[in-house]
């Protein structure tokens, strides 16, 4: 990895931490949109006809995508960064619960077509996968900052 300054390659690990709690509380804004959207499919009259307006499904799907496309990146980034800057990748919880978040969100988004056809496994699938994931990445964003505080402590 000659190609990148020495002085640069250490600042690359603060990269991924501050984009992965971003996208958490941008994850967490898709679920109230998701959860917005399920009470205007169970609302009647003028309740559903101002839910309506709230454009739920639209911004649940926009922000869904923009999730989907910065988790793939944020996790290659992040192994990027530290292969980069180790010249290898640390096999542990971390890397497989980021491996398994980035499969399962890919698995959730496909389901769309089915979902936008009325079909209810795929919604119940969907909220279930997306309810993993939010734990997961829970997890992921305090067991971070301690990796985090570990490549602190050895600048």
């Amino acid at each position: 990895m000659d190609f990148i300054p020495a002085n640069i390659k250490p600042y690359l690990n603060f990269i991924h931490p501050p984009l992965m709690w971003i996208l958490l509380a941008t994850s967490l804004y898709a679920m109230y949109l998701g959860f917005q959207i399920r009470k205007t499919r169970t609302a009647t009259g003028d309740d559903k006809k101002k839910l309506i307006q709230g454009k739920y499904n639209v911004r649940h799907y926009q922000i869904g995508s923009i999730v989907l496309a910065v988790m793939v990146l944020g996790s290659i980034g992040g192994m990027a960064a530290t292969y980069i800057n180790n010249g290898k990748l640390f096999f542990g919880p971390h890397l497989l619960a980021g491996l398994g978040m980035t499969g399962l969100i890919a698995v959730s988004a496909s389901l769309s077509p089915y979902m936008q056809k009325g079909m209810d496994w795929a919604r119940y699938s969907h909220i279930g996968i997306n309810l993993v994931i939010v734990g997961l990445f829970g997890w992921q964003a305090f067991s971070g900052v301690e990796i985090l505080t570990r490549i602190i402590s050895k600048m």
